[in-house]
């Protein structure tokens, strides 16, 4: 109560800006509007439940610039409904209020002038349908769990009831939107026990919707210790461009928001890209298959390769007959019924090659190009990478025969004196149809790296030979690139290193260490770069979300602080060492 009644002399204030338009030939007006009245006053008690309204009257004449910034903690299946009128906005509400609650309606930016468009910085205005303002405070911020980025706009909310159900079907006691920095304080609250979480609301419905929402919360109840005073700094409303005043708000829960994976399970795909290849794909992760046939093949004649995530499956028919127009696949699986429980069900799926040419007809030998009778398969290698990942060998389509002994390593030093080398030569243990190919010698710079692969060393399930290919690399020798070595001390666990460019989009390098270890990153271009380090809980090599019904947070992500800094500067040829205690980075 004491914030609102202080704050009102300043809103009543004249102000110096132009009310009407701004002055011809004088300065740009660049001061936002001002509230010069409300009524009723902020602190209103006993408001209420139907047919009221607010009014705020502005110093010049405004426009609703964003009605969904609007916004009214406890919420309602309606919207307030807000109307410009001369110098006023109005807003009323389409829904009785609650008895005995306390309210507030957030302003935000949904405010401008006419003149020049400056932006309201935004008000919060409390009442009560009940006797009393309740008095207690809460503030967090919200961050992407990949990038640790603010998210803004995301809806905060609170909740009495403490069932894995309230967040799905009930709207929160209270809540509020995050800012720029991803900062919330929700204000004018009971002091009792909350449940606390985030959304990324895209229906706008103030409810948790799994299949378009993200969301964030805190594994355990919760409960405010500051109450509201005219003197917090965190109750005030900033200009999102004052660095010092936004980074010094005090943060009590920090959220991380993520999206959940589909938990209802049913196929969601299926098709037929070439005649003996198909896919089915799953709405969920971790597909239960009891089993899975194809009319007219024995089960040796199929051959399948599930992704990691296990929610998509690919298929090949070996077998060299002619396959039929239309393969007819029956997939007997797990699928989530109307309870939500996982049940046996069988799906027959008809599939034909839709938009693409048959390869196998009389009709259509005349059309057939060189790829469509060859073992197709790409050999290549990064020069920035060659030396962690090898040459990389993959094919269209799964191989019967290999010749692998057949591959013919090469390397030429500076002077041209050619040597023979050795390849080691693993498959890929997500993908069979790719191998990687490793120099079984120490890669150095100024040499040059032949891989020949002769004619007819590979058939795939086609039947078809592969031609001959040669793939020449050589490491980088650009005297203006840079290295960077981490040594990293420690490791208790599964991490996963990545380093990344400035904007956070592209994994330069990535590694995987259960030890400490000393991580090289070379040939880098001078500029800025970000190192993000996963925690591996489960140590399955891939960064996993939350589950909110298991409260399950997902992996914690953690990005190296390069003395104050989220980025290093990595300037022209120089070569950086740099220490990471992930015991320290992660404790």
């Amino acid at each position: 109560m004491l914030l609102v009644i202080a704050m009102l002399p300043a809103l009543l204030a004249p102000s110096c800006a132009n009310t009407t338009q701004a002055p011809t030939g004088g300065p740009k007006d660049t001061i936002p509007p001002l509230i010069v009245d409300i009524k009723p006053l902020p602190g209103a008690v006993n408001f209420p439940l139907e047919k009221g309204r607010i009014v705020f009257t502005f110093n010049e004449y405004v426009n609703l610039k964003n009605p969904a910034s609007v916004y009214l903690s406890p919420p309602q299946s309606k919207r307030p409904q807000a109307k410009i009128s001369g110098k006023n906005l109005v807003v009323s509400f389409e829904e009785e209020l609650s008895p005995g609650t306390t309210y507030t309606l957030n302003l935000n930016d949904a405010i401008a002038d006419n003149n020049e468009g400056n932006l309201f910085p935004g008000f919060t205005f409390v009442f009560s349908t009940g006797e009393n303002i309740d008095s207690m405070f809460i503030t967090g911020t919200v961050l992407d769990c990949s990038t640790l980025d603010p998210v803004k706009g995301a809806t905060v909310m609170l909740y009495k009831d403490a069932s894995d159900s309230a967040v799905f079907l009930k709207r929160p006691v209270a809540a509020a939107k995050t800012d720029d920095w991803g900062f919330f304080v929700i204000p004018f609250i009971q002091d009792t026990l909350y449940r606390l979480y985030a959304v990324q609301d895209a229906g706008g419905d103030n409810l948790y919707s799994p299949d378009a929402d993200r969301i964030a919360f805190i594994d355990s109840l919760i409960q405010p210790v500051w109450k509201v005073a005219d003197t917090i700094p965190e109750l005030l409303k900033y200009d999102m461009k004052d660095t010092l005043g936004c980074r010094d708000r005090r943060v009590q829960h920090e959220l991380v928001m993520f999206r959940e994976n589909p938990s209802k399970q049913m196929l969601s795909n299926s098709g037929r890209p070439a005649e003996r290849a198909a896919f089915v794909a799953f709405n969920a992760h971790d597909a239960w298959i009891d089993s899975l046939w194809i009319a007219g093949y024995t089960s040796d004649k199929l051959i399948s390769q599930f992704n990691l995530e296990q929610d998509s499956l690919l298929l090949w028919i070996n077998d060299r007959r002619v396959p039929p127009d239309t393969l007819h696949l029956f997939v007997a699986y797990r699928k989530t019924d109307s309870l939500g429980n996982a049940v046996p069900d069988l799906e027959h799926l008809r599939l034909t090659v839709d938009g693409a040419k048959k390869t196998f007809g009389r009709s259509s030998k005349r059309n057939l190009k060189h790829e469509d009778t060859t073992c197709v398969f790409k050999l290549q290698a990064d020069a920035a990478k060659v030396e962690q990942e090898g040459f990389i060998l993959e094919f269209e389509y799964p191989i019967i025969s290999q010749k692998f002994d057949s591959l013919d390593f090469r390397y030429l030093n500076p002077k041209q004196k050619e040597f023979k080398g050795k390849l080691s030569i693993s498959r890929d243990s997500l993908d069979l149809r790719r191998y990687i190919l490793k120099p079984q010698v120490k890669m150095q710079s100024g040499f040059e790296y032949r891989i020949k692969v002769p004619h007819r060393a590979f058939r795939n399930i086609n039947g078809h030979w592969s031609d001959s290919t040669e793939v020449k690399v050589s490491l980088p020798t650009d005297e203006a690139l840079s290295s960077l070595s981490a040594v990293i001390s420690g490791v208790e666990s599964k991490y996963i290193v990545e380093l990344l460019d400035e904007k956070g989009s592209q994994t330069l390098r990535k590694y995987i260490i259960e030890a400490n270890a000393t991580l090289q990153f070379p040939y880098l271009k001078e500029g800025k770069y970000c190192m993000r380090i996963t925690e591996d809980i489960n140590r399955n090599s891939i960064v996993d979300t939350g589950d909110l019904l298991a409260r399950k947070q997902p992996e914690l992500v953690k990005f190296v602080d390069f003395s104050g800094s989220k980025y290093i500067d990595i300037p022209k040829s120089s070569e950086i060492e740099q220490n990471i205690d992930l015991g320290l980075l992660f404790r």
